[in-house]
C-alpha cells in the first residue's frame, strides 16, 4: 500500500486522512505489458503536479543535445512543427524555439504548463490522445512529434499511440523515451514503480503495441537516462523504412535476458524484497551509532522507496530538494519534511540518502562539500551501500 508519489503534504495535511492504494505490478503472460491496476484517474493525479523538468541540470543538457541533433538530422526550420507530448515546463521545446522552430506542447497539468508558458512556449493544457491529435491535426501535422517519459503514464495506450499517428504528418518522425523494463529489472529499480506510471516497457512489447495502430520503429538506442531507457525513432509503417541492425540485436538481447520468462519476475520480486532488508539493516545501524541521517531529493521515485520499505522520520531528520514547488512540503506517507540544500550545511548531517540515485554523479558533485565534515553518501539502488 502507498500514496501517490506526488501527492506532497502541506502542513495543513498532515493530521488528515492520507489515501493509500495497492501498489501491484502485473506482467501479462501472452503479450508481457508489465502494468499496474488504475486506482487514480490521471486527472486526479496530474491535475496540480510537483514534477518541474527544468530544475536537473543534466536533463536539461539531455533535451539540449537531443534537439540540436534533431533540427540537424530530420533539417527542421521555420516551416516545420515540432509537438512535444508531456511537454512540462518547457524545458526541451525552449531549445527548438531558440532555434526558430515552431513548436507546440500539450501538458495536462495546468500550473506546469502555465510555467512553459511564461517562457513564451505555446501550450495546451489537455491530455492527448486520438481526439485531441483530431483537433490538432484539422489544423496542422507535426513533422517531429517528442515524448519523453510520457507513454508510462497513459492509461489508455492504444488512444494515446492512435493519436500519434492521426497527428504525424506522412513523412515525419515520432521519438519516444521511457526507461527500459530490462534495465529496471537488472538494475533492481524497483522504486521506479508508483502509480503514476501505468506501464513498463520491453522493447518487443511497444514495438508489438505501435503496429497494432500502424507505426513502425525504424531505429532504437540505449540511453544512460532514468537508470536506463530507450528512444525509439518511429515512422508511418506504409513509409516501408527499413530497421537498422540495432532493433534486431535489441530484440535479440531481451530475449536472452528472459524479457518473455515468467520467472525473470518472479526472481525479481524476491530480489525486490532483500534490497528492503539489507537498507532497512544500513539505516538502523546508523541510527543506533548515534548518526544523523537525512536524505537528499524529493523525487517520486523516493516515495516509493521510503514507503515500501518504511523509512520515515524515525530514521530521516529531513530531506531536501532544488525544486521551490516541494520546498515547505512534506513527503507523501512518510511525512518528512521537505528544505532547501542550505539545510545541509547548517545542520551537517553524518550521512545522506541520496534518492534520485540516477542523478548520482550530478548530486554527489552539488553536494560533495559534506566531505568537509566527515559526511557520506548511502546509495540505495541497485543495492544499499556507503558512499565515502
Amino acid at each position: 500500500m502507498s500514496p501517490l508519489s506526488n501527492a506532497y503534504l502541506r502542513p495543513e495535511q498532515l493530521n488528515q486522512m492520507e489515501p493509500f492504494y495497492p501498489l501491484c505490478v502485473r506482467v501479462c503472460g501472452q503479450c508481457f505489458l508489465v502494468q499496474l491496476a488504475e486506482f487514480e484517474q490521471p486527472e486526479k493525479i496530474f491535475g496540480d503536479y510537483a514534477y518541474f523538468s527544468s530544475y536537473s541540470e543534466s536533463w536539461l543538457r539531455h533535451a539540449r543535445q537531443y534537439c540540436e541533433r534533431m533540427v540537424d538530422e530530420l533539417h527542421l526550420n521555420q516551416r516545420s512543427l515540432v509537438l512535444e507530448i508531456a511537454s512540462n515546463d518547457g524545458y526541451l521545446l525552449q531549445y527548438f524555439r531558440a532555434r526558430n522552430v515552431p513548436v507546440l506542447g500539450i501538458e495536462p497539468a495546468q500550473n506546469v504548463a502555465r510555467a512553459a508558458q511564461e517562457k513564451g512556449i505555446p501550450t495546451l493544457t489537455k491530455f492527448f490522445g486520438e481526439q485531441t491529435a483530431r483537433e490538432f491535426a484539422a489544423a496542422q501535422q507535426a513533422d517531429l512529434i517528442v515524448g519523453n517519459n510520457v507513454l508510462a503514464h497513459v492509461p489508455d495506450l492504444l488512444d494515446f499511440v492512435a493519436g500519434l499517428k492521426v497527428a504525424l504528418k506522412p513523412q515525419g518522425t515520432i521519438t519516444l523515451e521511457f526507461p527500459h523494463l530490462l534495465r529496471l529489472i537488472a538494475g533492481n529499480q524497483f522504486d521506479t514503480i508508483y502509480h503514476e506510471h501505468f506501464s513498463y516497457f520491453s522493447f518487443l512489447t511497444v514495438e508489438d503495441i505501435l503496429r497494432r495502430q500502424g507505426l513502425a520503429v525504424f531505429d532504437v538506442e540505449e540511453l544512460s537516462t532514468h537508470g536506463g531507457s530507450l528512444r525509439l525513432f518511429v515512422c508511418h509503417a506504409e513509409n516501408n523504412v527499413t530497421q537498422t541492425i540495432r532493433v534486431s540485436q535489441l530484440k535479440q538481447k531481451e530475449l536472452e535476458a528472459g524479457i518473455r520468462n515468467l520467472d525473470t519476475y518472479t526472481s525479481f520480486g524476491e530480489k525486490v524484497r532483500e534490497t528492503k532488508r539489507s537498507l532497512l539493516e544500513l539505516c538502523s545501524a546508523i541510527k543506533r551509532s548515534g548518526k544523523s541521517l537525512v536524505a537528499y531529493g524529493a523525487p517520486a521515485k523516493g516515495n516509493t522507496l521510503l514507503n515500501y520499505c518504511g523509512i520515515g522520520r524515525d530514521f530521516l531528520d529531513y530531506t531536501v530538494d532544488l525544486s521551490p514547488h516541494k520546498q515547505k512540503r512534506f513527503l507523501p506517507g512518510t511525512h518528512v519534511p521537505i528544505y532547501h540544500p542550505d539545510r545541509l550545511r547548517q545542520t551537517r548531517p553524518d550521512y545522506v540518502l541520496v534518492l534520485p540515485w540516477n542523478l548520482r554523479q550530478e548530486i554527489l558533485t552539488q553536494i560533495g562539500y559534506i566531505r568537509e565534515w566527515g559526511g557520506r553518501f548511502v546509495i540505495p539502488i541497485p543495492k544499499a551501500e556507503v558512499v565515502e
